[in-house]
């Protein structure tokens, strides 16, 4: 008699671990009176993004093409996350010296770094050149440092330059660097600017690499290819122009837009390298290697802000739940809400979702601590009701929530803590410690307290 097979469970959803995730934050301490907001990451989403990033490609790219994804450090300048990336296989693409050191404490070697910023200084520069760290020059000023830079001294970094091809923005203008007037790159369109950036790498054998990025959330897949077209045409005139393959690698950002209306993600990567596929075919037929620069749709998917509610009151008979989670994270969402629009889930004070009562949702706000009336995360949301002690999530929160604190108030940074299934449990790691009232008075002059008052 043989016995019967044992069965493994299917692995959780997003959305499971996600709900088990809020349990064991309050089950475990994580949330409570004295830590009333508290951020979420979920690494088994954040590996398979990784993971999903990398086969999109390639599926597209002809074997052996040397291709390099780099996390924009800016999406999440936290040092676990950008190991935990590491380890994953992704390097960092970096936009100051304090990205930089990040990057390099999260044990990113140097020869899978990236540097860009619009305004480099020659201390950024030398500091690239002397670490071997791969740089896009912005505009003809920066190309000129380089030059004397290159002159005094041999670097084996590979070396670009970014141009703006021009090709329009998207739905977020603050967000789209191909317009007509983008502060990024050297504008292609413009009165003889193409033929300059022939010249350009005509003269400079050292210069290898064109960088283009059309922009991230709200620009379409359409309009990203677009920009890439453009980038890889202008490689080939430049080739050609010079008679042979010096630029050898193409940089094409990122910018993969992220859906925050519902669990679905989509676009994916795979539609993308697809679309680029049918689009600009010979960037992926082997003569070209490859950078991207992915950020926000690596890790929003994996993020939840989860915060109690201190009180719920109401005003104009619209009822009002005031909880620990404003513009201090949520800063885009609180200053740009049609741009930014957040999902909320709701959850009772031991972590279970809210149902909604006999009566249907209630529209109410969620609001923020922060000393501003339009401090609000949601407006007129019909949610179940919200009581003191309930807790609000913020979906879709892992990328540029955590790490782009905005002090209003003085108000303090929460803990980040990564977790990941555990047997039938939840089992978390810290990211980073929730900062406390003393080193809020720390980095805010402290130590300097009589500094003006002897003037």
């Amino acid at each position: 008699m043989t016995a019967n097979p044992v069965s493994n469970p299917a692995p959780a959803t997003a959305v499971e671990r996600r709900e088990r995730a809020v349990r064991a934050a309050v089950e475990q301490g994580l949330l409570g009176p004295e830590q009333p907001v508290v951020g979420l990451l979920d690494v088994t989403g954040i590996r398979a993004a990784a993971a999903e990033l990398r086969a999109a490609f390639d599926e597209v790219v002809a074997p052996g093409t040397p291709v390099l994804h780099a996390f924009a450090v800016k999406a999440a300048a936290l040092v676990p996350v950008l190991r935990l990336l590491t380890d994953e296989g992704l390097g960092c693409e970096v936009a100051s010296p304090g990205e930089l050191a990040l990057a390099r404490a999260a044990g990113a070697a140097p020869d899978r770094i990236v540097l860009d910023s619009p305004a480099k200084t020659p201390a950024e520069l030398r500091e690239a050149l002397d670490l071997g760290i791969a740089l896009n020059a912005d505009n003809p000023q920066e190309l000129a440092r380089l030059d004397s830079l290159v002159g005094a001294a041999p670097t084996r970094s590979p070396l670009g330059l970014r141009v703006n091809p021009q090709v329009g923005g998207g739905s977020i203008d603050a967000l789209s660097t191909a317009t007509a007037t983008s502060k990024f790159g050297v504008a292609l369109r413009d009165v003889g600017a193409r033929d300059w950036v022939v010249r350009a790498f005509a003269e400079r054998p050292w210069l290898t690499r064109l960088h283009a990025h059309v922009g991230s959330q709200g620009c379409p897949l359409e309009l990203m290819a677009a920009g890439v077209r453009a980038a890889y045409e202008l490689a080939e005139e430049i080739n050609a122009t010079i008679g042979r393959r010096q630029i050898d690698t193409l940089d094409i950002g990122g910018g993969l837009p992220v859906n925050f209306t519902s669990d679905e993600i989509t676009p994916s990567y795979r539609e993308y390298a697809r679309l680029l596929k049918a689009t600009v075919p010979g960037l992926l037929d082997g003569r070209y290697g490859l950078v991207t620069e992915f950020g926000r749709s690596l890790l929003a998917k994996s993020g939840v802000v989860l915060a109690r509610v201190e009180y719920a009151k109401s005003a104009g008979g619209r009822p009002i739940a005031v909880t620990h989670a404003g513009a201090q994270l949520a800063t885009r969402t609180v200053f740009a809400p049609t741009s930014w629009p957040l999902r909320v889930a709701t959850y009772d004070a031991d972590g279970h979702p809210k149902r909604t009562g006999p009566d249907g949702p209630v529209t109410q706000d969620i609001a923020g601590p922060c000393c501003f009336a339009g401090d609000l995360v949601a407006e007129n949301r019909a949610l179940p009701e919200l009581a003191a002690g309930d807790l609000v999530g913020l979906l879709d929160t892992g990328a540029y929530y955590f790490s782009n604190h905005f002090a209003y108030n003085s108000l303090p940074r929460p803990g980040v803590y990564g977790f990941a299934p555990d047997g039938d449990g939840i089992r978390f790691a810290e990211v980073r410690k929730p900062q406390t009232v003393a080193e809020i008075v720390a980095e805010s002059g402290g130590a300097e307290a009589e500094g003006l008052t002897a003037l």
